[in-house]
């Protein structure tokens, strides 16, 4: 027998002032005693289906990543920037959907909205079905079809906001960084999975690649509506969200993660057709663009778990280092026509990206406690700044996600401008450059409040 089977849930040592459709009214995680006898379980339960959630989410927003490369093979005829559009456009409107999706937790119930966000997943899949097999509907009305898959971005916005809640401070990073690992995961699970199951059994069967998500988000709803909580303290109060625009912070967060997210989500958008239209090399892009999100999201919970113990500002620098060398070397290996060096520098650039990922994500979150901290501390200004906080989550995620649009059209302007990607790669070295620099003046000069604090 299980030790849950032995003796009662944890959690009814303790009064969680349950309420009908699943609601917590009482939620004190940074009381050891609370989090020690109830909390911990509580939050770990959600954590986990909030991941599966996240992960069909984000798997969707990406599928037209890898489907776009086997679209010649159903009658399509795009171009590569038509090809990098289409890859792009998802990216662009999950990011604008970040914002709402981030109101949607207090204004619904961070348990309620994961399965409205869960079954918004199935448009999408339906769409790309339909859409694959019928060329005869023209590159716009596709494009259309393709937009809708940003309803998988949006999820993240309003997963890492829900989260955000039932941790306590000291291990936010960790449980920040897993809940985005499992989501960015889907990235490469998608890359990784849709080439082998659009072939089975011989031939093509490219609408498959929306099929096979639509039992997989209908699960995933369930399964949050079965075991997963709305907290009373995620009130349906969406002034703390209006707060936290008034911070100089959020502005700068938004950013850097444009730097670190955008780049990620914008390079495994695009690195699939990179491969194949720069080096012509689909079956690379089909078999192993995949581990560039893979290593990528592997790598974003220690970027949070490292910033818990050393601060997120000096991770997110060293994060920006790599990234720079990273495409240097990227447009070293186009100048020199060196697949190699290319696929490789593309793995340091996604190991930055996740590792930044992570930091600045935890950086968030102290970013508010150490403004509460200057406020005095009280009870009441630490949970209005964790409510800011999580409202900052949404707009930064917000912002940095439109990255993953400009990635892919920097790419595809740089292309037909100039025939190749090298001005793009040049482009994305000053960025990254600069960004450590703001990171260093607003975080790390010495002197300056965030850096004495340790952010």
């Amino acid at each position: 027998m299980t030790a849950t089977s032995v003796r009662p849930e944890v959690t009814d040592e303790v009064d969680l002032q349950r309420r009908p459709g699943r609601w917590i009214g009482h939620w004190a995680p940074e009381d050891p005693v609370f989090w020690r006898s109830a909390g911990r379980g509580v939050a770990r339960r959600n954590l986990i289906w909030s991941i599966f959630a996240e992960h069909i989410g984000f798997s969707v927003w990406l599928l037209w990543s890898i489907v776009v490369v086997r679209l010649g093979d159903t009658g399509w005829q795009l171009t590569t920037s038509q090809a990098l559009w289409l890859t792009a456009v998802p990216s662009g409107v999950g990011a604008l959907l970040r914002l709402p999706y981030t109101f949607a937790v207090p204004l619904f119930g961070g348990r309620n909205w994961t399965v409205i966000s869960a079954l918004l997943l199935i448009v999408p899949c339906a769409g790309l079905a339909w859409a694959v097999e019928n060329p005869q509907i023209g590159f716009v009305p596709l494009v259309l079809i393709a937009a809708t898959a940003g309803f998988g971005g949006g999820n993240f916005a309003s997963s890492m906001a829900n989260i955000s809640f039932f941790y306590p401070e000291r291990e936010k990073g960790w449980a920040l960084g897993l809940n985005a690992a499992g989501g960015n995961i889907g990235v490469a699970v998608v890359q990784f999975v849709v080439p082998q199951v659009i072939v089975i059994g011989g031939g093509l069967a490219l609408a498959r690649a929306g099929l096979m998500y639509i039992p997989l988000a209908v699960i995933a709803a369930v399964c949050a509506f079965l075991w997963m909580d709305n907290l009373a303290e995620a009130k349906a109060d969406v002034r703390p969200v209006w707060s936290s625009l008034r911070h100089r912070d959020t502005w700068i967060m938004s950013l850097l993660y444009i730097g670190t997210f955008g780049s990620f989500i914008g390079y495994s958008a695009a690195f699939p057709t990179l491969l194949n239209s720069v080096f012509g090399r689909p079956d690379i892009a089909l078999a192993w663009a995949f581990l560039g999100a893979a290593v990528g999201s592997v790598c974003r919970p220690f970027g949070g778990r490292l910033s818990d113990s050393v601060g997120g500002a000096r991770v997110t620098v060293g994060s920006f280092v790599l990234m720079a060398v990273g495409a240097y070397a990227a447009l070293w290996s186009v100048d020199n026509r060196s697949l190699g060096v290319f696929f490789v520098a593309f793995m340091v650039l996604f190991v930055a990206t996740g590792i930044g990922n992570g930091s600045t994500y935890r950086m968030i979150s102290r970013i508010f406690q150490v403004k509460g901290e200057d406020l005095g501390g009280s009870p009441e200004t630490m949970l209005a700044m964790r409510r800011q906080a999580a409202g900052a989550l949404g707009i930064i995620s917000s912002v940095g996600a439109l990255g993953g649009f400009l990635v892919p059209i920097c790419y595809a302007w740089a292309r037909s401008t100039y025939g190749g990607i090298q001005p793009a790669l040049r482009f994305y070295l000053g960025f990254f450059l600069l960004l450590l620099v703001v990171t260093w003046a607003a975080y790390l000069r010495p002197g300056a409040r965030m850096a004495r604090a340790r952010v």
